[in-house]
């Protein structure tokens, strides 16, 4: 199977790493795509990788994974969606373009309701496969809890605590905590890791590394795949991130500002204030591990580390099937805005 792991944004990286473990252990050709704009950031230098759309058509791929919004209609091969995080409340997450053949889901909450979308629009799978990106707790556990030793005997603390806001700006709770963080960072028991969304507005991030500077217990991540310090964190703060399913999943307390979810299983907060006594309540007391436990179950049940290895049977089980489509068929209106966002950039 000839596959194109597709990336339009920095978070792709991550995301897709695990799948091209498994092709490579199937002895699969495969290559990365990324925009052009992009490529400066592709951090698998010695993977095979392109940035143009006319290599792309060349290499005739049997499938795309893509954890975007968006693909080229016009590229050989099954259009598969991995998504780019599990944010269940946010209605953008089942909003169907009519860019994807199949969708791949993380668990049954996901599952029920593109199903009940496909029963609309009958022109595309829904698959559930668990989330590529979570594979990789399983294969670096070890690494990541020895860095995490090491970190805190840096800094002599005892707890990572992880900010990681979303970039939208309605949403975002970092601008409104600096004076919060700044009080927090008195307690030299924790170490506090801020990881900032690349669209993150830039007076926010200048706020926060003026404070990393003033205070030795608060660093800045510029890693761009958040999934080491998620695995790593003792408690996130958050607000309506989809980050925030992803520490849930690992069974660790988050704590929010206002967020915007429908169904909030956690701690959120109404008022942007009394941060130190809330990590302190939530480190001790934990009185949402119940609560964690149904998101757990409807949102990603599985802890195997395969999610990827399902996607890519998944999608070899279509193939045997259907055989492999040249193109996406989709109104034109769809064909007209995919060749804008893609082909004339990427040539």
């Amino acid at each position: 199977m000839r596959t194109v792991l597709f990336c339009e944004h920095a978070y792709a990286f991550g995301i897709l790493e695990p799948i091209a473990d498994v092709l490579k252990a199937k002895q699969y050709d495969y290559v990365w795509f990324t925009t052009k704009a992009l490529a400066p950031k592709f951090p698998f230098k010695n993977e095979p990788h392109i940035s143009s759309m006319s290599e792309l058509r060349k290499f005739k791929s049997d499938c795309l994974f893509i954890p975007g919004n968006y693909s080229p209609f016009y590229i050989r091969g099954y259009k598969a969606q991995v998504f780019h995080g599990l944010a269940g409340e946010k209605a953008s997450h089942f909003k169907v373009r009519g860019y994807f053949d199949v969708y791949l889901t993380q668990g049954p909450y996901f599952t029920e309701r593109f199903n009940q979308i496909k029963a609309k629009h009958q022109n595309f799978e829904v698959i559930e496969t668990g989330w590529c990106k979570l594979d990789v707790y399983e294969k670096n556990k070890e690494s990541y809890l020895a860095e995490k030793a090491e970190l805190l005997q840096k800094h002599q603390a005892k707890k990572l605590l992880v900010l990681a806001p979303t970039h939208n700006v309605s949403m975002n709770c970092a601008p409104f905590l600096v004076a919060e963080f700044e009080q927090l960072a008195s307690n030299k028991d924790y170490l506090i890791v801020v990881k900032f969304h690349d669209l993150t507005k830039p007076e926010v991030m200048t706020a926060y590394h003026e404070l990393a500077a003033k205070h030795d217990n608060i660093v800045m991540s510029k890693d761009p795949n958040i999934s080491k310090l998620i695995y790593i964190g003792d408690l996130l703060i958050s607000d309506t991130s989809s980050v925030v399913y992803e520490f849930i999943l690992l069974d660790k307390p988050v704590l929010t500002f206002k967020s915007k979810a429908e169904n909030i299983l956690w701690d959120d907060a109404k008022e942007y204030s009394g941060l130190a006594e809330k990590v302190e309540a939530n480190l001790t007391i934990d009185a949402y591990k119940d609560q964690r436990e149904k998101v757990i179950a409807a949102y990603h049940p599985y802890h195997d580390g395969k999610s990827s290895l399902r996607m890519i049977e998944a999608v070899e089980k279509m193939i045997a099937e259907k055989g492999v489509p040249k193109y996406r068929k989709m109104g034109i209106d769809r064909m007209i805005e995919s060749l804008k966002i893609f082909n004339i950039k990427n040539r």
